[in-house]
């Protein structure tokens, strides 16, 4: 079992940055694959970045590729996301998952944080 807890969103105007983290429980943190996901207000939830449990290969969608950073530090049992050049429409409740080794689906999830960005 892993438990996740969220932390670092907050308001913030449009080019600003910020920083999430997401502390994990448990003593196997670095055999998990962590990713972070958003949902909107009237969307599906999506993703935006994950890093893998071996070597920590990162993937990004798109839309955040160059502004969005995502690194774990399996002493801390902590993976973070930093967020710079941050835009409207990056308004969301942001969540971290946790899947475990090359498993497909993500099994654990937090509370989510709730980011917002101002024009």
């Amino acid at each position: 079992q892993v438990q996740l807890v969220e932390s670092g969103g907050g308001l913030v105007q449009a080019g600003g940055s910020l920083r999430l983290s997401c502390a994990a429980s448990g003593r196997t943190f670095s055999s998990y694959t962590m990713g972070w996901f958003r949902q909107a207000p009237g969307k599906e939830r999506e993703f935006v970045a994950s890093i893998h449990w071996y070597g920590g290969s990162t993937r990004y969608r798109d839309s955040v590729k160059g502004r969005f950073t995502i690194s774990r530090d399996n002493a801390k049992n902590t993976v973070y996301l930093q967020m710079n050049s941050l835009k409207p429409e990056d308004t969301a409740v942001y969540y971290c998952a946790a899947r475990f080794l090359d498993s497909t689906d993500y099994n654990y999830w937090g509370q989510g944080t709730q980011v917002t960005v101002s024009s």
